[in-house]
């Protein structure tokens, strides 16, 4: 792991949401400032808001003519930060704001599960080669010729660990407080989550990236702690520790600053309370928002309903991309479980249509798993929620929180929702139909391609392709014992739950299989929307003679066909 950051710029630039037109870059700096991006012609400018003695600036930059790739320069009180003279920096080519070109297919690169260790020879040996930094090197040109970049890297989720730290982080904790004491090693408090975030993305190739391809976001249970919002019981045993509240508070506030944020366009951040906070600040001070982000973050886990963490954007009529909070919008009383609540539910049917050539949803779970699996976490939930009686019930929590089974097939009720709207949309009850629907997700260590079709018993025909893809990990492999069983559980089909289960959960409108798959390098996805198929392709890192500069290689392409345009 490379020195962190000195002098104004402390982290970033990062670049967030890109359209045809406009840009969102966003920094943290050493001290309160005005920051100003220089793109060609175009100059724009923010003044820096501070959150727990940290200081950060969103600056939005209009007016940038679309499908060209734009160098920017960053400073903070005039002077130059960015591109920085580094030596590490040397190689690599100029950040640029690469906007989007209408009627060009999308492109994405998507994956989650990157865990910030050193890519040194020792922590390639313990977690495999950063897939992101590998990308990166491809990318700027340094390990082979890097093809068409993509037109955004969605992340979903586990982007940082705040309960399984590296050395480095726990370096950190020790530095500042006792970690035999709780919460021992895992983060306490927003210094600890800044840091960890500095951790994340401060590697030079990294860095890079970050500033020249856009970038959306969604946390999942790491970002929190391991099995975030399993179960009634799992909440109440954290709400009962003298930490939790702390944890949660800081790790919500901080991801609305470090990810979230950036996520919105600007029409989304203009309804955001807190962003308008900031915005509408005319005093020559700086902004401290502490209290009102600790006071959002607070609220969002207490009353889910009173924060939105997913977000939707529209690519013209080309695609929808709909991301998915899976982890705090969660329903969890003891008698009602689903994986959204209402409002979220709702949220999420409104932009389940049809109307674009294709629908694009992001969720850090993945809908539809290895078909075992899936049996598996529905007959779990079944049995910790009474259906075989008390001592099932007992049974099944203690495998629900040991056993990881919290995903979508835990969560039935929310699972067969989701599966209906998915067969209306693909049946063309919701507007014009899609050519696909595709669910992209990481979480689960392993990757594969899953394809499905409506359940025979509903007499319905799909009209779309529907494909579950997923990537997971971009850097923290599966156990070698949990990869033989995973290949296990990926065997068959996945039948009608419902009619397995003895009605003890309801049927599933949607059958699947795994298409290609599973495997378990670290790898970062992508997938392009072209005419005739869905092309994915997963890649990962490979080291020769330079363990300094993995080159890419590729894992596996999996091409899906599209029904007639």
């Amino acid at each position: 792991m490379s020195d962190l950051p000195e002098g104004p710029l402390r982290l970033g630039p990062l670049l967030r949401f890109v359209d045809d037109t406009s840009a969102t870059i966003w920094v943290e700096t050493a001290e309160a400032a005005t920051v100003v991006v220089e793109a060609g012609d175009v100059t724009a400018s923010a003044r820096t808001f501070r959150a727990h003695d940290h200081h950060y600036a969103l600056v939005e930059v209009t007016g940038l003519p679309p499908g060209t790739a734009t160098p920017y320069r960053v400073l903070v009180d005039d002077q130059p930060v960015w591109p920085p003279d580094e030596p590490e920096f040397a190689d690599f080519p100029p950040s640029v704001i690469p906007t989007l070109e209408p009627g060009k297919p999308l492109r994405l690169a998507f994956g989650s599960c990157r865990k910030s260790m050193a890519h040194d020879e020792e922590g390639n040996a313990a977690y495999g080669i950063d897939a992101l930094r590998a990308y990166a090197l491809h990318m700027a040109g340094l390990t082979g010729e890097g093809d068409r970049w993509p037109d955004l890297v969605v992340f979903l989720g586990d982007q940082v660990y705040a309960d399984d730290t590296s050395p480095a982080m726990k370096e950190f904790i020790a530095s500042r407080r006792d970690p035999d004491q709780p919460p021992w090693s895992e983060l306490k408090d927003y210094e600890e989550y800044a840091h960890l975030y500095r951790l994340a993305w401060s590697d030079p190739a990294n860095r890079w990236l970050l500033s020249t391809l856009p970038s959306a976001m969604i946390f999942d249970d790491h970002d929190i702690r391991d099995d975030w919002n399993t179960s009634w019981t799992w909440r109440q045993q954290m709400e009962a520790t003298d930490w939790w509240h702390e944890r949660v508070v800081a790790g919500l506030g901080s991801y609305w600053v470090y990810q979230h944020l950036g996520n919105l366009g600007a029409h989304d951040r203009a309804e955001d309370d807190l962003w308008r906070s900031i915005t509408d600040h005319t005093a020559g001070d700086e902004l401290d928002i502490s209290t009102a982000l600790d006071r959002l973050a607070d609220r969002a886990d207490q009353e889910p309903t009173s924060y939105r963490w997913s977000f939707s954007r529209d690519f013209g009529d080309h695609a929808r991309l709909v991301v998915v909070d899976s982890r705090a919008a969660r329903v969890l009383e003891p008698d009602r479980r689903s994986m959204l609540d209402d409002d979220e539910m709702a949220w999420l049917d409104g932009r389940m249509r049809g109307d674009v050539d294709h629908l694009l949803v992001g969720t850090s779970l993945p809908l539809l798993m290895a078909p075992k699996l899936h049996h598996v976490e529905a007959f779990g939930e079944a049995l910790a929620q009474g259906a075989w009686g008390r001592l099932g019930s007992r049974v099944g929590e203690l495998a629900r929180q040991n056993a990881d089974l919290e995903h979508w097939a835990a969560f039935q009720g929310g699972f067969v929702q989701v599966a209906r709207m998915v067969v209306d949309i693909a049946s063309g009850l919701r507007g014009r139909t899609p050519r696909s629907i595709t669910f992209m997700s990481g979480d689960v260590h392993h990757s594969y391609v899953a394809e499905a079709w409506a359940d025979p018993a509903l007499g319905v025909t799909l009209d779309a392709t529907v494909v579950q893809a997923t990537c997971s990990p971009i850097r923290n492999p599966l156990p070698g014992v949990m990869k033989a069983a995973i290949k296990v559980a990926s065997l068959g089909k996945a039948r009608p739950t419902g009619r397995l289960l003895g009605g003890k959960v309801p049927r599933s409108p949607l059958r699947w299989e795994m298409k290609c798959g599973p495997w378990f390098d670290n790898n970062l996805a992508i997938v392009e929307l072209q005419d005739e198929r869905l092309h994915f392709w997963w890649s990962r890192g490979q080291v020769d003679d330079d363990v300094d500069r993995p080159r890419l290689e590729r894992v596996a392409t999996v091409d899906v066909p599209l029904p007639p345009a």
